[in-house]
């Protein structure tokens, strides 16, 4: 799209009529103009509406639907109904990686070595994005993939608080400003400030480490706000990958995570913010900025696709000057339009490779496995995960210092829909059980800090007293603690009283029949997300290091399953662990 966008004053907006009701339709006043915002985020790899997991249509419960096609559909009918110049789009991050899509062009098929262009970079030049922010997932697969993506966008990539580790300057385009001429009048300047996630030092630490450094989401917008104003901007969004509710998954050490509603708060001179990273759906919030008592506006447009944001701004010439005197926003479920005919004829290509990629067999299983009780109980699917990472783990330590060392293995339920069909297995079944991009290392540990981190994992678990009844529905997820930061043991044995409070709730933790000594010494294979301090777990992040071969988890999976062509239950499912309350086992089995 044109950086310059033709507005005529006193047009106004016309309702969408079926998308936003109540909208009066009737013309602004000459003095008044109305522009519309849209915004997308973390669609991770939602191109079209398909679940690779399920070779079928994506569907969920709430009947939601995903992918770019579906928000080119919306998009389209908004310009359409507004007028093209009178409308933005941005998103607001997590676009590189999340399905088996943007895994396929960044490990099976690079594009850093065919020199392809990414399929979601053809699908958001098509939709004609104004711009687009870096979320922390963007950096998963490398600063070269990375590097390459933003090279191939039309769109700027932002990203003002990613900073060169070396000389402190940005490393991407901090902001955007984009001029809409009105007809007869000064032309409006939106300025867009883009912020991403300071969790990425942690969580993608072996990619950014020493070239990176991520810096607080408020002091950075502090920066850049007066110089987007300074430049003319009338009115002035961020585009924010961080949730609103003030909170980090990490310690202390790092910026606030989820900080989108502290730059409303805190920062003069934003009018909204345009924000993703937590997954919602908000349709509207208001925040009053503390310094000047203004009202920001605050959208998120939930996941994948399933939503859009749209944001009305009323703009009234005030002594030769533009300012926002009006402002609202809803977000539009993409469930209510088709996918655009014009984004699948484009990605049919690369999806279908993907699609022949995931449906490769690449072992037979001698039983179905399923993951759905796999959050509360220990199963065979989850301990297929534990062997293949002990015994990558333990090979790779032979002939080394601590080569006598037990290797113990921790894995969490990421999915409760995963399933091993009893017979053929194929990459999408195992790319089911494991949906992040996450590598394998091995750390070590002493009896102490085993039993630490087993009692911080099991507060995922609610207090039930003996003899009450048993609600699965509410007996997991305590204090919204998700399945993927529920870790599970194997190696040792261990009972968890969930009759006993947080803290105190491991029981008989045991190696080989016998208790585990505080200063015992254990090698743990570990995914890095745990290692470098997502979830907050502690001791692991400071823990040594005893390997690191960037072996990818799911990969492992897959050619462990393929190097055997079996996956019989009977050689490596073992039950150590159970609930309990007072010793008596919650579950029969």
């Amino acid at each position: 799209m044109s950086s310059a966008i033709r507005l005529t004053a006193g047009a106004g907006v016309v309702a969408l009529g079926l998308l936003l009701p109540g909208t009066p339709a009737t013309a602004a006043p000459s003095h008044t103009v109305k522009i519309t915002v849209m915004a997308s985020s973390d669609i991770h790899g939602n191109a079209l509406n398909w679940d690779y997991y399920k070779n079928a249509e994506y569907d969920d419960s709430a009947h939601n639907d995903v992918g770019l096609a579906k928000i080119s559909t919306m998009v389209s009918k908004i310009r359409a109904d507004r007028g093209a110049d009178h409308t933005l789009l941005f998103d607001s991050g997590d676009t590189l990686q999340g399905t088996p899509l943007d895994y396929y062009y960044a490990k099976v098929e690079p594009i850093t070595s065919t020199g392809q262009v990414h399929p979601m970079a053809k699908a958001m030049n098509a939709i004609g994005y104004d711009a687009v922010t870096l979320g922390n997932h963007e950096f998963n697969y490398g600063l070269p993939l990375l590097g390459a993506w933003v090279g191939q966008m039309k769109a700027p990539v932002l990203g003002a608080n990613a900073v060169s580790a070396k000389t402190g300057l940005p490393a991407y385009r901090p902001y955007v400003i984009k001029t809409m001429k009105v007809k007869g009048e000064k032309p409006i300047k939106v300025g867009v400030l883009g912020l991403t996630n300071p969790g990425v030092a942690i969580w993608d630490k072996a990619n950014v480490d020493g070239k990176l450094r991520f810096l607080d989401l408020v002091e950075t917008a502090k920066k850049w706000v007066p110089v987007i104003r300074g430049l003319g901007a009338d009115v002035v969004l961020v585009t924010a990958h961080a949730g609103d509710n003030g909170l980090s998954s990490y310690g202390s050490d790092l910026p606030v995570e989820n900080a989108a509603a502290m730059v409303a708060e805190q920062v003069p001179g934003v009018d909204a913010v345009l924000f993703g990273h937590a997954h919602n759906d908000v349709p509207q919030r208001f925040v009053t900025n503390k310094v000047t008592g203004q009202q920001v506006l605050l959208t998120e447009p939930s996941k994948w696709g399933q939503r859009l944001s749209v944001v009305d701004f009323t703009l009234t010439k005030e002594r030769g000057k533009w300012t926002v005197t009006g402002k609202s926003s809803t977000t539009l479920n993409t469930n209510t339009v088709a996918e655009d005919p014009k984004i699948v004829a484009l990605l049919k290509e690369s999806h279908d490779k993907t699609v022949g990629y995931v449906n490769k067999v690449i072992a037979q299983s001698t039983q179905e496995l399923s993951a759905a009780e796999s959050p509360y109980k220990d199963t065979p699917i989850l301990d297929y995960i534990q062997k293949v990472q002990t015994d990558l783990v333990g090979k790779a330590i032979a002939g080394t210092a601590d080569a006598s060392l037990p290797v113990l293995s921790i894995a969490a339920p990421f999915s409760r829909t995963a399933v091993f069909p009893a017979g053929p297995v194929s990459v999408r079944d195992m790319a089911g059980l494991y949906v992040y991009d996450n590598t394998l290392l091995g750390i070590k540990l002493n009896g102490a800090q085993i039993k630490d981190f087993l009692e911080y994992s099991a507060k995922y678990f609610a207090q039930v007293a003996p003899g009450a009844p048993i609600d699965l529905g509410t007996l997991t997820n305590a204090g919204g603690t998700p399945d993927y930061n529920y870790d599970q043991l194997s190696g040792v044995t261990y009972d968890i009283d969930i009759s006993k409070p947080v803290g105190q709730r491991i029981v008989g933790l045991s190696y080989q029949g016998k208790p585990v000594t505080a200063d015992q010494q254990f090698v743990v294979a570990i995914n890095n997300y745990r290692q470098s301090g997502g979830g907050g777990f502690p001791h692991v992040s400071t823990a040594p290091v005893v390997y690191n071969a960037q072996v990818e988890i799911r990969q492992a999976l897959i050619e462990y399953a393929a190097a055997s062509g079996t996956i019989d239950p009977a050689t490596f499912a073992q039950a150590n662990w159970k609930l309990v309350r007072d010793g008596v086992p919650v579950f029969e089995k």
